[in-house]
């Protein structure tokens, strides 16, 4: 009870902070800083876009803003509300607030249901555990008080919108919610692109469930208590084993992951009849997808940022541009199968590893993403297990 309290003490310490800030003398200027807002996650590119489509014009006329109409249409009016006597943008800035709030109270749900699982396996394996503290209230606290996630609370930049995003698709692939997962996914794929290659590793939470140890584990456990074959896995399909003789070891269900397919299919065909709606005299998908997604894959905007390829670019000779562009992309889809068959066990492990490589290889990188948050509670479950395996 004393260690709920306290957890709860220093969220709300965490969200007072981050209001003070907001009231801070000309926002600590953050939202000049090419660390904290990209071309993609500028507030005031946001602003300018939505002061064009006001003026009857394309949102996308220049080369200022390049995010989602959906976004426009959301934070759009929230940029132009002005409070007298507040700071610019402030109302924005309290929602940014709030998504950083709900972001922390997912990843402490996932954070929960992973040591659920964790402990469920350690007993079926006849493991010894201890009380241990709750991996979920550490990382929601690590996310609440990262420097980095309050930087960009507080500095004028959409990411808290995108890291929600991608914690509510690992909380509704983790609590195998496939209408959650689903449109999690297909929004933070709309905004960002790059957590399209989340899909697997939510394919594998929806079907398998959360982290568990390796299968061998299991059938090795098995064999200890009865004798059989460990190698002979036809004993194993079906449903899922439950008896005092034998471990359990948790097939793939397919039926959750059409499920989510399904979902995935329709809140998609959802999120483009909206886009084609909201730009019906300004293009249509065609202009949103080649201002939003083109200009992601092709690094149009060479203007100083953390990452390398805007320096690269605008060093390289026309002539290879187009060669080294899908030299570049292509390097982060190499990675993801032979980290798949790798961590196909450990999927929430799965899509940290692949958030983490989007997050030093993406076109318009900032200083903060989601992974600082999800790596701090995955790392603490990891030395968990150390720990408990190492028990009596």
């Amino acid at each position: 009870m004393a260690q709920k309290k306290c957890f709860w003490v220093w969220v709300t310490a965490s969200l007072i902070f981050r209001l003070l800030l907001i009231y801070f003398p000309k926002n600590l200027n953050l939202s000049s800083r090419p660390e904290v807002a990209t071309p993609l996650t500028s507030l005031r590119r946001l602003a300018e876009g939505y002061w064009l489509r006001q003026s009857s014009m394309s949102p996308y006329a220049g080369s200022m803003y390049h995010g989602s109409p959906l976004l426009l249409s959301i934070l759009g009016p929230l940029t132009v509300k002005r409070i007298e006597g507040q700071p610019s943008h402030l109302i924005c800035s309290l929602l940014f607030v709030v998504a950083d709030f709900v972001t922390a109270m997912l990843i402490r749900a996932t954070g929960q249901n992973l040591q659920l699982v964790y402990r469920q396996s350690l007993k079926a394996l006849r493991v010894a555990t201890s009380e241990i503290l709750s991996a979920g209230d550490i990382a929601a606290l690590i996310y609440l008080w990262n420097p980095l996630t309050v930087v960009t609370c507080v500095g004028y930049s959409t990411s808290p919108i995108e890291n929600l995003m991608i914690v509510l698709t690992l909380y509704g692939a983790c609590s195998r919610l496939a209408p959650l997962a689903a449109f999690g996914w297909v929004i933070s794929m709309h905004l960002s692109l790059y957590p399209a290659i989340l899909i697997i590793p939510v394919i594998l939470l929806v079907g398998y469930g959360p982290d568990a140890p390796p299968r061998k584990l299991f059938l090795k456990g098995n064999f200890g208590t009865d004798g059989s074959d460990p190698s002979n896995l036809s004993c194993y399909q079906g449903n899922e084993v439950t008896t005092h003789k034998m471990l359990p070891i948790r097939p793939f269900s397919w039926k959750p992951v059409m499920h989510f397919i399904f979902w995935a299919f329709i809140w998609s065909v959802y999120v483009l009849v909206l886009c084609s709606i909201s730009l019906k005299q300004y293009g249509g998908l065609w202009e949103m997808l080649k201002r939003t997604h083109g200009f992601i894959l092709t690094v149009e905007d060479l203007s100083p940022n953390i990452g390398v390829l805007w320096y690269f670019f605008a060093e390289v000779f026309n002539f290879f541009r187009g060669f080294f562009l899908m030299v570049f992309h292509v390097n982060i889809l190499f990675m993801i199968l032979p980290l798949a068959v790798r961590l196909n066990h450990r999927p929430c492990f799965l899509a940290f590893a692949y958030i983490l490589i989007c997050s030093m290889l993406k076109s318009y990188p900032s200083i903060i993403l989601v992974v600082e948050s999800v790596g701090a509670m995955l790392s603490h479950d990891r030395a968990l297990r150390k720990k408990s395996t190492a028990s009596p």
